[in-house]
Order: structure tokens, then sequence, then C-alpha cells
């Protein structure tokens, strides 16, 4: 099961270049596209999922042109947008029935089993009764995965599923994303590097339409073994530290001091202590050095 991106470069009518020859190949599993907003990722996942044509490369999956046979692609894949839909006041067994028969599943039997499997593997089955429109935001999120999920896809799309997730909400998403991303390919696209830390194998950096990093979140931080430094700092001298200093992260302490986590080849000065990496320090050295 491969997915392989070669080239695409996608340019509006603007001028503005969403992507810039981005090459990827995605394998089983769960793989993270990580990047701020405005990076290219919805573009990315849009083009993958054919409802945009890019300006020249090509896509496959499998055997599948994806380009030139968008239909083979969409029997195949499960999409959940950024803004997914607008429920009606239904519950959820009648609303996955309702797409289940869209996707083609006319056997009432069938449709059952399936819509059973989902919610219970969504972690919906107690609420099924419910109506989806008075679902969270959590629910409404998982609700999605389990329409997605009824044709059974090889191939899975989520674009920013965890953002305006409380906590809670967003660590019982990402179970269910871990669960799926065992038996399919899932590209998962966030801002969030904490939801790609938690759960992919593979990840890539995306800004400005181009690939910045592509490799493990471990082959990521082992590049950066021993250039992050740490140190404590007022919080007034903050401005002072940036100009001084490639400055990656900050973050408060009680006593509203500062930690700072610092890029450097060599030991800034003896104040610093050595860190060990982090993903988030393969994000954002790798967004320091495209700017």
């Amino acid at each position: 099961m491969s997915l392989k991106i070669s080239g695409l470069t996608k340019t509006y009518k603007n001028g503005v270049k969403a992507l810039d020859n981005v090459n990827l190949e995605i394998g089983k599993g769960m793989f993270g596209l990580l990047g701020p907003n405005g990076a290219g990722k919805s573009s990315l996942m849009r083009t993958i999922a054919t409802l945009q044509t890019p300006s020249s490369g090509s896509v496959t999956f499998n055997d599948i042109n994806v380009l030139e046979d968008k239909n083979a692609l969409r029997r195949v894949l499960g999409y959940l947008p950024q803004e997914f839909g607008v429920y009606p006041n239904m519950s959820a067994e009648t609303l996955l029935d309702y797409f289940a028969q869209l996707k083609g599943i006319t056997k009432k039997d069938e449709r059952k089993k399936i819509i059973k499997e989902v919610l219970e593997l969504t972690n919906l089955y107690d609420v099924r009764s419910k109506s989806v429109s008075g679902y969270s935001g959590g629910m409404k999120q998982r609700f999605g995965i389990a329409q997605l999920l009824l044709n059974n896809p090889q191939l899975i799309i989520v674009d920013e599923p965890t953002a305006g997730l409380d906590p809670a909400e967003r660590h019982r998403f990402l179970n269910v994303l871990r669960e799926i991303g065992a038996n399919h390919t899932v590209i998962f696209s966030t801002h969030i590097v904490d939801d790609v830390r938690e759960l992919c194998n593979e990840i890539a950096i995306l800004n400005g339409g181009k690939i910045l990093f592509e490799g493990t979140p471990t082959s990521g931080e082992e590049l950066l073994d021993g250039k992050i430094w740490r140190r404590t700092i007022e919080r007034a001298e903050f401005d002072e530290y940036n100009q001084k200093h490639n400055i990656l992260s900050s973050n408060f302490n009680p006593d509203n001091t500062l930690n700072i986590r610092v890029y450097s080849d060599a030991q800034p000065n003896e104040t610093f202590i050595q860190a060990k990496p982090i993903l988030e320090d393969v994000y954002f050295v790798s967004l320091k050095k495209d700017n």
C-alpha cells in the first residue's frame, strides 16, 4: 500500500504558489503532515483527494493514477475535511445508514453490521440514537471518521481534525485515529506538534508549499543532537536574548521567568545547558531555516 507524490505544484490564478514541487512517498500506517496555518497542507490534502487539479506533477496510489482516474481513487478514499458538514436532526445510526446507502451498500443486514462496527470503533455506539446535531465537537469529528470508514477505505485523509477540541475530546479522537492507522494508510494534517508526536511513525514538515523535512520524528531529533541549548532568563531579557541567539521556543515558569530553547552548533555561552532535542525543536528549526 503506497501513495507516491511526484513534482506536485499548484499555482492559483492570483499567482500564489500553494504547492512547490512536492515529492513524498507514504506507506501503510499514520503519516503526519505538519505545518503552520497557510503552509499548503489543505491544498495538498485536497489535491490528493481529487478535489482540485495541480498545475503539474503526478499522484499514484497503488496502481491508480489519481489525476487521470479520480473515480478509482474515490472508491478507496475516506476524507475528513477541516470543515465537515451541517447535520440534520437525525440520529447517528439513521444518518450512517443513509450514508451507507449512498456508498452503494444495498443490503440492510450488511449496512447494520458495518454501522455497528464503525460506531464501536469510534466510541459512539452508546450515543447512536442521539441526534448528531447535538454532538460535541469531538463527537462530531469521531462521527466524521465513522462515516468515512463505511466503505472500508484503503487511504484516509484527515485535515486539521483536532483544532478546537478540548484536551479530553482530542485524546479520544487521537485514540480512534491510532486504532484505524494500524490497517490503513492515514495522512494526518495538523499544526499541532503534540498530535504528530503521539501518533505518527513518519512525518513531513511543510511550509510555503515546500517539504522542509521528511523522516521519522526520531531521525529529526537525532539531526539536532548536540545543537539544542536551554537556560532560564528573566522576562525582561527576552528581546535581548532573541537578538543574540536563535531562540526556538520559550515557556513561562511559575515565578514568571522564562525557559528558552536555542539552536546553535556550539554552546552559546557557559550559562546554557545542552538539552535533549524534541520534535518541537525539529519543527521550529525547519521553519526558521526556511525563512
